[in-house]
Formats: structure tokens, C-alpha cells, sequence
């Protein structure tokens, strides 16, 4: 059975905001460590490399993905423990994400958005966005990883019809 698609397409004066959120019982800094520590975005979405500071350009590699292709990631703010901005370019297109975390008591709240130039993005962005999180949460609790398959195509619809109410 497919995973069930947790995030929200919105309208923006430039294009549209793909958000997706996730909570863990754990403090913002651990959670923070777990989306920015390179030993840690290896466990979910990939190693990265390099000098990692607002204004400067990392290598993320997608380990993930096939063939495992490293990218280049610019970062266009790092506020710790509660945002980091970052965009990149790969033969998909420009990407300009955002993640923010709020603590709520013994609880960490993430909130990640996908800033896209076209709605119609979100059929192919949000179901892999929720494979990643999900990546996210499994490994933080040592459980196995889920499979790609269950969230592409299965939730496709889902995001193409969140994209198509903010046309």
C-alpha cells in the first residue's frame, strides 16, 4: 500500500509553494543536525562536501537517485537551528527549497517547501519530496527505507490536482 500524500500546493505572486511538513519527538537541534550534518543527509538524501556558510555552493550527491549524480547546492541562508534556504540546477530544472524548524514543546515541526515556477511541477516534485522525508524519518528511527516505487507514480495525481486548484 502507497503512502499517503501529507503536503499542500499555494499559490504565490511568483508561481507556487509545494509544502510538506513532518514533526519529530526529538529537540530542534538534533533535528537540525539530521538535515544539515553531512553523516546524517547520507542516512535519507545523500553526502555532501565543501565549505558550508550563506553564500557559499556545496556538493550534494543524490544518493538516491540512479547513478548516485553529485550536484552543486548554493546556499541562500542558514539561520541554525530554524532555516536553511538553498537552490540548485540540474538537467530537471531550478530548484529553490526551504526548510524551517519550529520547536513545540518535546516536539520539532519541519516544514519543507519547493518555491515553483509552475504549479504543474508539483505532480512530479511532491511525490518525491515525500519519499525524501519519509527517508528522513526512517532513518532517524533506524527503520528500513522506504521504496520509491510506493510514492512514484501512485501520488502523482494527488499533486497534479493540488496543482491544478491554484491555476
Amino acid at each position: 500500500m502507497s503512502p499517503r500524500p501529507t503536503g499542500r500546493v499555494r499559490s504565490t505572486t511568483t508561481g507556487a509553494d509545494l509544502v510538506i511538513s513532518r514533526s519529530f519527538r526529538a529537540p530542534i537541534e538534533d533535528v537540525w543536525r539530521s538535515v544539515t550534518a553531512p553523516e546524517s543527509t547520507a542516512r535519507w538524501i545523500g553526502p555532501w562536501e565543501g565549505e558550508a556558510a550563506p553564500g557559499k555552493t556545496v556538493r550534494l550527491q543524490m544518493g538516491f537517485e540512479k547513478g548516485a549524480p553529485w550536484c552543486n547546492v548554493s546556499i541562500d541562508a542558514c539561520e541554525p537551528p530554524h532555516r536553511l534556504a538553498v537552490s540548485m540546477k540540474d538537467d530537471h530544472g531550478d530548484w529553490r527549497l526551504e526548510l524551517s524548524l519550529t520547536a513545540k514543546g518535546d516536539t520539532t515541526e519541519l516544514a519543507f517547501v519547493q518555491h515553483l515556477t509552475d504549479p504543474a511541477l508539483a505532480g512530479d516534485a511532491g511525490p518525491g519530496w515525500e519519499y525524501y522525508l519519509d527517508m528522513l524519518v526512517a532513518s532517524r528511527l533506524g527503520e528500513p527505507l522506504p521504496d520509491f516505487s510506493d510514492y512514484y507514480p501512485a501520488q502523482r495525481d494527488y499533486y497534479a490536482g493540488e496543482a491544478r486548484t491554484q491555476e
